[in-house]
């Protein structure tokens, strides 16, 4: 069952589950589980994909309920109408707050884009960060004796491919499980040591007005159990 946070006769929106699926895709055919499907299933009628959330990240997941509401949603989201925020936690201290500004290369797919003939183009990225706290643990990684995190609030002002994931990694700040863009070393001491088997990167909210009402609305998701088990080792319960 997927925790449904916001339905109305046009939208409906669900917490994103880590590690599963958006839809069907033969990039992953022996997947069984699909967010698309088990949610139709759930509520028994059609959903239609507005956005999307890589398959590791957790979090708002929205959907309309008609190919015209799918449409109206995901003009929200092309002409940048949807403010997204996200939660990370992140290897290091990063301090502060600021704006993160760095084109990055269009992303190809080894599998999905392997005939592709155009080269991959630069696009203009931008988020913002702010840091929420950090800790310092008695655990070694690496070469170092202890290890460092910040927890991390992310706004991404474009939607490129894996847009935090890799301004995180420019910044030297790597979100942590990221198998791609992180660090192999501290991904490995984060599980050994916390428990940790998932990228942490959470949509913790998505607001918009609403296109058939014009209400504003602020949808919200609760993180998971490795979420809540790493916050309350590091003392960032709240």
């Amino acid at each position: 069952m997927l925790e449904i946070i916001y339905q109305d006769e046009w939208i409906v929106a669900v917490n994103k589950p880590a590690n599963m699926l958006v839809h069907r895709s033969w990039l992953a055919r022996h997947e069984t589980q699909f967010v698309m499907q088990t949610l139709r299933d759930q509520i028994g009628q059609h959903v239609f994909t507005v956005h999307r959330l890589d398959r590791p990240t957790s979090g708002v997941l929205v959907f309309g309920l008609s190919s015209e509401a799918g449409r109206e949603l995901s003009q929200l989201f092309e002409h940048h109408k949807m403010s997204k925020t996200y939660h990370a936690i992140v290897r290091g201290w990063l301090q502060g707050e600021g704006v993160v500004d760095y084109p990055l290369q269009e992303e190809h797919d080894k599998i999905a884009d392997k005939f592709a003939t155009s080269e991959p183009v630069s696009q203009s990225a931008i988020t913002e960060y702010k840091t929420l706290a950090q800790v310092e643990m008695p655990y070694p990684v690496g070469r170092y004796e202890s290890c460092r995190y910040s927890w991390v609030e992310l706004h991404p002002k474009t939607g490129r491919k894996h847009q935090l994931r890799r301004h995180m990694s420019h910044l030297r700040h790597p979100i942590i499980g990221d198998t791609a863009h992180g660090d192999l070393k501290q991904n490995r001491g984060a599980a050994e040591h916390f428990g940790c088997q998932r990228l942490m990167l959470h949509a913790l909210k998505l607001s918009f007005i609403h296109p058939f009402t014009q209400q504003l609305i602020s949808l919200e998701a609760g993180v998971d159990e490795t979420w809540r088990e790493m916050q309350r080792q590091f003392g960032w319960m709240r």
